[in-house]
């Protein structure tokens, strides 16, 4: 994203990237630069207000949002039938309250954002194509888009771009800010540290500096995306390290729902040999050759629009299996699949996603096109679960605001209660619009007056690491997530998952507390929010959706274990 970086504030600031000696102060900083983020920078640049964006990532594909392929959601003008397939995703799990916020501002919020300021141009129905860009096309209900449909939806309702819809929205939408004049953009900038003081929240400190730098702010944003890299497999980018959740947890902030972590059915299997070779994610001991076929066989989405179109899912022995799981087959909720992929590659060997229903490379182009240059070539298409979505996070209202003062939460790091115990597909992108709209508004109609308060300066006196630290605590992370907090649990494996993570979470502090690095910090947070969905799963003895009990038993937090 650095072609997108730093345009200064039209208070006449300079970039303070440049200018080290010096702290920030801004009306409404924002942490974070997928679509919640960026949709919250526009508001409040719209409410008037001076924006500072500040992200760990450089290029947009280090950001979850550019990798969503389906689509967004629309209520098609049914905001009825939209949230009765949000409920029923979630086995009535969802907030109704929240799903209302949800689906009353799904159509004016796509209309606003992304069709009248970014001008998307989602696919058209063949028989409109030529009237993609005409005023018709500009409204949800009256355009004539080619509308997909994906699992537990029960109409063609998604709007989308080929199979790569978060590239098409998200590069256009950072220029978009980056050539606003009340928003400035900082990448390469991780926050560290939540500033607070009496339950307020007055900004974060940022790794800009050795012992860190503040950025002070009336308001602060946190929109920090997902958890992906708490687990070996994972369709997140590797940043995705859970460091809001973990930093407003620290600071005192409720969370909830962690327990439920969403699995997505269909991400590309790779090799059996290169997935016992990566599971443990240690890459760094692989030769040359090795890493590039590790890359190869890195996981990537198939997205569920596949199997909306028509594609089937098949097992070893070549049989449908879905039908015998659920009445809606293939199209069932997407932790009813994953658990069932799971069950028939044990029991056959491997599933595939079989795409001869389709014309695959003229109506999916871009997935084809990814799936050739991995190497995969035929119409069956190795497939295994892979982490994919948190459905809980920080706790927040309809505005986003969290319960710290000032602390607001938007996109995947946020629980609005929209997901429940399992998101329904192509709501991700639609809930950072809506909620990011929203949090941006109310914050910037705060009267977001930046308070100054002391900062602690962060230690930096022991710059060495033991070799390969980071690496190994993170393979050991991974391995503790994979094996007891997947897609599957029972009591005793939570309870094991509690005791090793708190021993890792306190060999990783002996370090933070005398050494200030991304990495270190990241791996903290990663550790943190990882103890948060093992106390939140213990403390969940029922069994729905991503928090799947196997013994139907009451977890126990407490049950001793070792690693």
């Amino acid at each position: 994203m650095s072609e997108h970086t730093s345009h200064a504030a039209d208070d006449g600031q300079t970039d303070g990237a440049s200018d080290e000696g010096a702290d920030d102060t801004v009306e409404v900083l924002v942490v974070g630069s997928g679509i919640a983020g960026c949709t919250a920078a526009l508001a409040a640049a719209r409410a008037g207000a001076s924006v500072l964006l500040v992200t760990k990532a450089t290029r947009p594909d280090e950001t979850s949002t550019d990798r969503a392929q389906g689509g967004i959601t629309t209520t098609r003008g049914d905001p009825d039938s939209l949230k009765a397939d949000i409920l029923a995703a979630s086995d009535h799990t969802a907030d109704p309250d929240a799903v209302d916020v949800l689906v009353e501002n799904a159509d004016a919020a796509i209309e606003d954002i992304l069709l009248s300021t970014l001008e998307i141009e989602f696919d058209s129905s063949s028989e409109s194509s030529g009237k993609s860009g005409g005023e018709e096309s500009r409204t949800v209900s009256g355009g004539s888009f080619d509308y997909t449909r994906e699992a537990a939806h029960s109409e063609h309702r998604i709007l989308h771009v080929d199979a790569e819809t978060g590239t098409h929205i998200l590069r256009p939408f950072l220029t978009y800010l980056g050539d606003h004049d009340r928003v400035e953009i900082r990448d390469d900038t991780a926050a560290l540290e939540l500033l607070t003081h009496e339950g307020r929240v007055h900004g974060v400190v940022t790794d800009e500096r050795a012992t860190g730098r503040p950025v002070y702010a009336g308001v602060t944003i946190l929109a920090t995306g997902g958890i992906g890299a708490l687990y070996s497999r994972s369709t997140n980018p590797d940043a995705a390290t859970g460091d809001g959740i973990a930093m407003a947890a620290l600071a005192g902030a409720d969370v909830a729902d962690l327990e439920y972590v969403q699995f997505h059915p269909t991400a590309y299997a790779g090799s059996e040999s290169s997935r016992t070779s990566n599971g443990d994610g240690d890459a760094n001991h692989t030769s040359s050759r090795e890493g590039e076929a590790a890359e190869a066989d890195d996981p990537f989405l198939l997205s569920e629009a596949l199997r909306g179109e028509g594609a089937v899912l098949r097992n070893g022995d070549g049989e449908r299996f879905m039908p015998e799981y659920h009445p809606q087959g293939d199209l069932a909720p997407r932790d009813v699949v994953a658990r069932a992929v799971a069950d028939e590659r044990e029991a056959t060997g491997e599933v595939v996603l079989d795409v001869s229903p389709l014309e695959f490379d003229a109506e999916f182009p871009a997935l084809a096109e990814t799936c050739r240059d991995r190497g995969v070539t035929g119409e069956k298409i190795p497939v295994a679960p892979c982490e994919h979505f948190l459905c809980g996070g920080i706790d927040v209202d309809e505005y986003g605001r969290t319960t710290l003062d000032r602390l607001y939460a938007v996109g995947e790091c946020a629980r609005t209660g929209v997901h429940g115990a399992n998101r329904l597909a192509s709501t991700s992108l639609l809930e950072g619009l809506v909620w990011g709209r929203r949090a941006g508004a109310d914050a910037a109609g705060a009267e977001p007056e930046p308070g100054v308060i002391d900062a602690p300066e962060l230690v930096d006196r022991d710059p060495d690491l033991p070799d390969r630290f980071a690496a190994e605590k993170s393979r050991r992370l991974k391995r503790t997530m994979d094996e007891y907090l997947g897609l599957r649990r029972t009591r005793d494996e939570i309870g094991r998952a509690s005791a090793i993570l708190r021993r890792l979470k306190g060999e990783v502090d002996a370090y933070t507390r005398t050494r200030t690095a991304r990495d270190l910090y990241e791996l903290r947070n990663a550790c943190v929010t990882a103890l948060l969905i093992a106390r939140a799963a213990s403390e969940n003895p029922t069994s729905k959706g991503c928090h799947y009990l196997e013994d139907g038993s009451e977890p126990n937090a407490n049950a001793a274990a070792d690693d």
